[in-house]
């Protein structure tokens, strides 16, 4: 999916003014709310730290919802405010399982790839 569709999802999903969100390039998202400083420098340290996926621990846990403002799927991990989207055309049988497996694999990668692609910035004067 091209960065610009992956933007205009989650400018759809994310409920909430204020909300402060960084992109990564497979779909994972960070939000950040009332921060200050480098968003893009923040994000990538959360994700360092929540992004990858080490079996035996938390970090290979998932939920998925379902989404309602665009087709597909956020998927959840062990660190509330970082989602992971998967477009319907992402799996090859359309249930939650699936969804949350390739959801938590793209999460993983971009836990160790670390590429910002987008930074919404919300903060007050700013975005």
């Amino acid at each position: 999916m091209a960065v610009a569709e992956l933007v205009g999802v989650w400018r759809r999903i994310i409920l909430g003014e204020g909300k402060s969100w960084v992109l990564f390039e497979h779909g994972t998202c960070v939000i950040l709310v009332d921060s200050e400083g480098d968003l893009a420098g923040q994000a990538v340290d959360i994700l360092r730290e929540y992004g990858p996926v080490r079996p035996g621990t938390p970090s290979g846990d998932f939920n998925t919802i379902t989404l309602t403002a665009a087709p597909g799927w956020a998927v959840t991990g062990h660190h509330p405010d970082v989602l992971t989207y998967v477009a319907p055309d992402e799996v090859t049988t359309p249930d939650d399982l699936t969804a949350g497996l390739t959801g938590r694999g793209k999460r993983d990668r971009d836990g160790r790839e670390l590429t910002v692609v987008h930074v919404e910035d919300k903060r007050p004067g700013r975005g």
